[in-house]
């Protein structure tokens, strides 16, 4: 395996740092808890990374705690979310232009999370190869219990280190990992775990699941992995229990993880299995119901039915929610739910539109206007259908 030695002077490039901040700026994101925002930070942009580049080139560079926030959940639970500084996230975004090309071409074939080039719906695709195309009928759905927040730093280096030999790289990470957060106005410790919400932080993880993945394909298992969703495959019963000890030994020993017995569970093709928001079956891909259901939630509350909105806004609002989403679940077999959720969507604008005009009179003036000529029945104006 080949080494790499003196990364750090090309970390703190100038034309390194301009990069990231591009690529920090591209991605937007909150303020950190200096409340200084991507725009501020880019109006002097020459002299602030003129004076990154010194603190990185002498070692003066201290990141600061991340801003710990809490995002909701589908299920009602809430995950956490470290915000950095923007100036912290140019850091990090110089550090992974340099180690991920060096990481990227060795990383297990069949894992997907937060790789450029690579996506949920590959991972989907995979799975489904190996179900149908296999016979790898059975499948293990292993759950980690809070994976980000559990990983060990120790570990996170001397994975970093098989391919890094950069002392001053690898104190650089050190630091990262242990700068602390900020939550509810207080300082607290992070001995242990890399917060999600970090640009670096992706990276690390991969780099830390990858020995799971290398162990598992040096024992002929077939995996898929995204970020932290697991799946194990494997052509019976007997054979799928076995490669679930096998898999929860390496997380637990060997990678100081904890395996959720409660969720991870053994299915099968004719069941179904769940992965990324569908539902993989012998030869059909279904949108996950709750995914449907979260759909809709978000629907309703984007076209409620008594609010000062027009429908127009309602439309504007609407558009990119339905584009992303269809976007998404297109790879999926959902003709049908694609044409009634649309046709339930249209019933919602125009029982809106039926409200704003409030009796029959608007709506025949309104199709009048439009062209359309004779008479016109008198509709209840707070009927769905």
């Amino acid at each position: 395996m080949k080494k790499w030695y003196s990364l750090i002077d090309k970390v703190y490039r100038m034309d390194n740092l301009e990069k990231a901040y591009r690529a920090v700026r591209a991605n937007k994101g909150a303020p950190g808890i200096d409340g200084e925002t991507v725009e501020a930070y880019g109006r002097n942009l020459k002299e602030r990374l003129g004076q990154l580049h010194h603190e990185l080139k002498t070692g003066k560079y201290e990141p600061q705690p991340v801003l710990r926030v809490e995002i909701p959940k589908p299920d009602g639970s809430k995950r956490p979310l470290g915000i950095p500084t923007v100036k912290d996230r140019v850091v990090q975004q110089a550090l992974l232009n340099i180690l991920q090309p060096i990481f990227e071409p060795d990383f297990h074939p069949s894992s997907y999370g937060y790789r450029p080039g690579r996506s949920c719906h590959q991972a989907v695709a995979k799975a489904e190869r190996f179900m149908n195309k296999y016979g790898l009928e059975y499948v293990v759905d292993m759950d980690l219990s809070k994976c980000f927040d559990r990983l060990d730093h120790e570990l996170i280096l001397e994975g970093v280190n098989r391919k890094v030999s950069d002392g001053s790289v690898l104190k650089l990470i050190k630091k990262f990992l242990t700068a602390g957060v900020i939550k509810d106005g207080a300082w607290e410790g992070t001995e242990i775990g890399s917060p999600q919400g970090g640009v670096i932080s992706p990276l690390l993880t991969n780099i830390y699941l990858d020995r799971f993945d290398q162990e598992m394909k040096s024992r002929g298992i077939r995996i898929v992995r995204y970020a932290d969703d697991i799946l194990v495959f494997a052509r019976t019963y007997r054979e799928a229990r076995r490669y679930q000890q096998i898999a929860t030994e390496i997380l637990e020993r060997g990678l100081k993880l904890v395996v959720n017995k409660e969720k991870t569970h053994l299915t099968s093709i004719w069941q179904g299995v769940a992965y990324l928001g569908f539902i993989i079956r012998a030869r059909a891909l279904s949108i996950h119901p709750k995914k449907l259901k979260n759909f809709k939630k978000k629907i309703k509350q984007l076209t409620p039915r008594n609010h000062g909105m027009n429908v127009r806004e309602m439309v504007k609002r609407l558009n990119p929610v339905l584009r992303g989403w269809a976007n998404y679940f297109r790879v999926a077999n959902c003709k049908g739910i694609f044409t009634q959720l649309m046709e339930w969507i249209r019933r919602r604008l125009r029982m809106k539109q039926m409200r704003e005009w409030k009796s029959w009179k608007q709506l025949h003036k309104a199709l009048h206007r439009r062209g359309y000529k004779g008479e016109f029945e008198k509709i209840s104006m707070r009927r769905w259908r």
